[in-house]
Formats: structure tokens, sequence, C-alpha cells
């Protein structure tokens, strides 16, 4: 059905549902490249008062992807559950807005969590100041566990990225070395192979779990290999913590990824089934992106935030230990420069974890697209503000094997230290035994509050 609003004397249409949400969205290069967004800053405004009026119910209704034709649409739909929908079913986009900021409590915002739809998040966030996108966020809580126990109150994990443009296991080893002595890898130690083989990740997954086991890390290791690469690594015996898999928000998104909803049952039911968890049971991780269906031309005409969220439907269905929005890494055609990956990145983290994941960031960007690594301190910090469960540290902020800039182990130790947050509590107790850290709560200094110098 087509929807209207009157601003400023003019009026604007908007044919679906679909192109509402396009056209609300700020403006980003992905958008104006697929030709659904805004034509003027006007036009963006009224589709976002357009959007604000919009009963929440009408998200349920009109599916911006028909059922019949796609499986993350059918997944979203057959899993929601009304009751839990129930106390904010009379809402507006905007009523939600509103509801979030001021009454949400922690506690309802996990009782909300199955009545929402992606499409619910996404438009509410098309709406939000980045204040907003960090004020709700803080208040959501979610934790998960394997080795380590992720996401509690107060806490900041790291992945420790170790790659090596040829997968090099020595470059390896010493890349862990260095985040370890740098407190990093709380989260996961997680390796990008080089080459998506059999052979490089049967080689990389023995050496990341013999330092593991040697020096009792209470950790949990990964390399990121396609699912059905890890699936024939697990068949072989190899020592396999998380199955790691890029997903998409789309059915034909996930087929360009070599994936189905059917195949990723079967990679968390093999790891689940090695039990190698020791505090928990959630074995997958995640990695999602901003213009990912766009580039594969899977995205049917919906805004890439919009596809974004509906990913995070995907990911929730798998109870994964790790979320992971590669914000900026897909490059300037999706996300052109620093303010769309400062905004993307609160977008897809607000979204993640209002929907109930643990959501983390790759804060990064290409060397071609038109950011820096200022705007990289801007999106951590306003993340650390936010309660981001994890980021990402790659030694020397230099992803050298991918080719782009992301944060380094330095940057975590800054954001625990200027937010007072502490490590995954197994991994500090760690930390300490090995006197690498020394730091107990009782012996850390308590930072002043904030407030005016002078002004009594």
């Amino acid at each position: 059905m087509p929807y209207f609003h009157d601003l400023a004397g003019s009026r604007y249409g908007f044919a679906h549902l679909k192109t509402l949400l396009a056209r609300a969205t700020p403006f980003r290069s992905g958008d104006s490249l697929a030709g659904i967004a805004a034509a003027s800053a006007s036009e963006r405004v009224a589709a976002q008062m357009a959007l604000a009026d919009l009963p929440l119910r009408t998200l349920l209704e009109e599916p911006v992807i028909p059922y019949e034709d796609d499986d993350v649409t059918r997944l979203i739909l057959d899993s929601h559950v009304a009751a839990a929908f129930g106390p904010i079913a009379h809402l507006t986009v905007g009523g939600l807005r509103d509801f979030l900021l001021a009454e949400a409590t922690p506690s309802v915002l996990v009782a909300l969590r199955p009545g929402l739809t992606p499409e619910m998040a996404a438009a509410v966030a098309k709406i939000m100041r980045r204040q907003d996108l960090v004020a709700v966020a803080a208040k959501c809580r979610v934790t998960t566990a394997f080795r380590t126990t992720i996401g509690l109150p107060g806490r900041l994990s790291v992945r420790l990225q170790p790659n090596h443009p040829v997968d090099d296991p020595q470059g390896v080893a010493a890349s862990v070395l260095d985040g370890l002595l740098l407190g990093a890898g709380d989260a996961v130690i997680g390796v990008n192979p080089a080459t998506d083989s059999v052979a490089a990740t049967t080689t990389l997954l023995p050496l990341l779990d013999t330092v593991r086991d040697r020096y009792a890390i209470p950790t949990q290791t990964c390399v990121l290999a396609h699912v059905t690469t890890t699936l024939r690594c697990m068949a072989a015996g190899a020592p396999v913590d998380l199955v790691f898999q890029s997903i998409g928000g789309t059915e034909a998104a996930n087929r360009a990824f070599g994936i189905t909803l059917a195949l990723l049952h079967e990679g968390r039911e093999a790891a689940l089934a090695l039990g190698r968890g020791t505090v928990g049971q959630n074995v997958m991780y995640f990695e999602t992106g901003q213009g990912s269906a766009l580039s594969a031309e899977t995205h049917h005409g919906v805004d890439q935030q919009t596809i974004e969220a509906r990913a995070y439907a995907v990911a929730r269905t798998f109870s994964p230990l790790l979320v992971n929005t590669v914000v900026g890494f897909i490059g300037p055609e999706y996300l052109y420069n620093g303010k769309q990956i400062i905004r993307a990145g609160l977008e897809d983290h607000f979204c993640g974890k209002l929907l109930g994941l643990p959501m983390g960031a790759n804060i990064c960007y290409p060397n071609h697209a038109e950011a820096d690594q200022d705007d990289m301190d801007m999106l951590l910090t306003l993340l650390g503000v936010a309660g981001v469960t994890y980021i990402t540290g790659v030694p020397g902020a230099d992803a050298v094997m991918l080719s782009y800039q992301s944060t380094s182990f330095h940057d975590a130790l800054f954001l625990r230290a200027e937010l007072g947050l502490r490590l995954a509590s197994e991994f500090e107790a760690w930390l300490d035994r090995m006197a690498i850290a020394t730091a107990t709560p009782e012996r850390i200094p308590a930072r002043p509050a904030p407030g005016l110098v002078g002004l009594a």
C-alpha cells in the first residue's frame, strides 16, 4: 500500500513499505548506488515523519520481501512471539522510540525481544539520533559463554585477530603473543585464513589450540573458514571451538555466501556434539556488514540497513557466542566516509543488541574510503559508552592481510581505562595468575566522576 506525508506544502508519496524505509534512512552511498535513497533532505524528513506515524503492526503485516519468496522472511514471521509483542502492539514506530528511551528497563527489553522483528528494530533506528542509539543499546543486556563469559555489565572483551598474509604459523603465533600480553583475546582468538581450505585450517586450528591448552588460557579459538570447510575439519578430528560464517539478511544473500539455514544448523549441531565449552555452549560466530546483499545483488530493493537487521534474525536463531558487524570493510560504495561508517556502526550495534545478540564490532575502513583513524576513535568511544560486547584487536590497527584499518590492542586498553571496563572474568583471573596484569578489582584505583572542575 502507498504511504504519504505532507511537508512544507509538498506532498510526498511512498509506493511500498520498503520504499518508505529506504527513503527514511540517513543518507549512505550504498542506498544511492541502489537507486532507492531519498532524492533530497526534504523527502528524507517526510519519510521519517511518515515512518514515525506507522503502526508497528504494519511491519508484521507487510513483509518487505514476500513470505513465499524468502526463507529469512519465513524465519522472522514464523518465530515471532505474539505474547511478547503484546505490550507494544498498540504503538507506532515513533511511540516505540519514546518507549525505548523513557520507559524500557533492561529486564523489559529482555522480555520484549521475541516480539520484535528486525524490520521494527531497523525502522525505529532510522528515526533515532546517535545519542538515542547509544542510550538504548547501553540498556540491553546479552550474555553468552563458552570458555569465557561474554557480555556481563561493565566488561569489554576483545577478539584477538592474528592474521598473516600467507598463514605463516610463526607470524600468527607472534601476533597471538602480542595480543595476550596486552590483555586481548577474551572474546576469541580468531584467525582469518589467507586460504580457505581444509589444509590451511587444519594447520592453524592445532596451533591455536596448542597455545591455549599449554598455558590453560580460558578463551576460545576459531579459524574463520567457511562453514563447509569447518565441517570437514571437524570430521577429520580438528580441535574446533566455534563455527564461523558470514551471513546475510535474505535467502539469496546467504546463497551467495554458499550457505543455507539448514547448513548452519548442521554446523551448530556438529560443534555442540564436541562438547568443548566449559562455562557454556554457545558455539557459533557470525559476521555481517551493511552492503553485503547489495554487493551480491540480492537485496530485493530493500535498503542496506534493514537488510543488515534481517541478518540478525538469522544469527539469533543459532544462539551465537559472538556476532560482529565489520562495519566499514565492504567499501565506500556502501559506506562512503567516516560519518556514514560511524552512523552505521551505531545502528548495527543498536539493532543487534535490541534483538538479543552479543553484538561486537570490527571498527574499520578500507584505505580508499573517505575515513581515517580519528573517525575510528569516535566510533570506538561511542560504542564503548553504548556497551559494545567486544571489539577487534589487530596488531598496530593495520590489518595487512585483508588491507584495511581497524583498532589495535592498545585501543581496547584505552577504552577499558577511560570507561572503567574490565575483561571477561575468567580471562581476567588468568592474566592475574600469569602475572601479565596483576591489578585485581580491589587494587584498581577509582576514577573520579566526570564533572566541571572548580564548580561546587
